[in-house]
């Protein structure tokens, strides 16, 4: 991974991108993209389409959804303290104690997410599953009329945004669910060799996956690809707790996942697995009986049909604030895409 690859990635983890409020990692994008893709463009619902050699006939489109989970300002009580709604699915007993920023028309504000002592919590309360009700966000307000000159019912939060690299070239964050994916797909647009490219291929930073698929579902249609892959994390199994009979085994920096089953096209699938091989690239084979929570299950149903793929990057702890992956598994998963779209003709056949 190269320089401006890897500054990339920093910066699209150290940007905020809560469902429904990417636009300012989609910022990042768009700049990023200008560099190399020959038109880059957004849609009114907010995804970020990179394109190169736009006029093709044979259009290939590669999805990673840009946005995180996170919280949004629900109330901001008397004394100043900020109560909160999720945006998608949380496991609230991550959040207590957490560092957050509020991101305000006036700028970030720093907080940090409280809950009464364990001291003072009766044996009902500390056998509970915690709710999100009872927690809050403290920004240090000594008042609501404080509280409200900075914040506003609506702002979006997220957890204090910041990447370590640990031991094995392994990278911790939120937002890695997938923040990864969309990387790879753009970064992969970029390592695209032109004088192979035979279609046109569009890498689409998608919006809004994490509340039902949705921007990959606007894009696909504005798009019409005869061929999609959408790239995601999945569960990562080579930690303790993680059952391999029900998640298959996976594992961090073994290569990224191929996933076969009904959700993907069988030829698709095929083409991965012989464009991995015969470029020496390292793969992980997963199964999916049904359609996937994925962009690629909105774009497989688009309009008349897409020959669709899914590629993901094993993930530890996902939709947690300590989410772990592998820097060489995102590597390699974009260059398997990249010599995948140099592989593709006009004249191939896709059809099952």
């Amino acid at each position: 991974m190269d320089t401006d690859a890897r500054q990339f990635l920093t910066r699209l983890l150290e940007t905020p991108s809560p469902s429904g409020y990417e636009r300012p990692v989609q910022d990042v994008i768009r700049d990023y993209t200008k560099r190399f893709a020959d038109e880059v463009k957004t849609d009114f619902h907010g995804n970020v389409i990179a394109v190169r050699k736009p006029d093709a006939p044979f259009r290939v489109m590669l999805a990673g959804h840009c946005d995180q989970i996170g919280l949004i300002v629900q109330y901001i009580d008397d004394d100043g303290f900020v109560y909160f709604q999720s945006i998608g699915g949380w496991d609230v007993s991550v959040l207590i104690g957490q560092r957050v920023t509020i991101w305000s028309d006036s700028g970030p504000i720093p907080g940090v997410i409280g809950r009464k002592p364990i001291h003072l919590l009766s044996e009902e309360e500390r056998k509970a599953v915690p709710k999100m009700k009872d927690l809050w966000i403290d920004i240090g307000a000594a008042s609501k009329s404080e509280a409200s000159q900075k914040v506003r019912i609506g702002d979006p939060i997220t957890i204090e945004l910041a990447s370590r690299e640990l031991w094995n070239n392994r990278l911790i964050s939120s937002g890695l669910d997938d923040k990864s994916g969309a990387w790879v797909v753009i970064e992969a647009l970029r390592r695209i060799d032109g004088s192979k490219l035979r279609s046109a291929c569009y890498s689409v930073a998608t919006v809004q996956e994490e509340l039902g698929l949705r921007g990959a579902r606007t894009s696909a249609f504005g798009i019409d690809p005869h061929v999609g892959v959408a790239v995601d994390v999945t569960f990562a199994t080579d930690c303790p707790t993680m059952e391999k009979k029900e998640e298959g085994e996976i594992k961090l920096g073994k290569g990224p996942v191929i996933y076969r089953g009904p959700n993907m096209n069988p030829r698709v699938v095929e083409r991965l697995i012989q464009v991995a091989e015969a470029n020496n690239i390292p793969y992980q084979l997963a199964a999916a009986g049904k359609a996937t929570g994925t962009d690629a299950n909105a774009i497989q149903v688009n309009r008349a049909g897409v020959a669709t793929g899914l590629i993901s990057v094993p993930n530890r702890y996902m939709h947690s604030p300590v989410e772990m992956i592998s820097l060489d598994d995102l590597d390699a998963a974009a260059t398997l895409l990249a010599r995948f779209v140099e592989s593709i003709s006009p004249e191939d056949d896709f059809i099952p």
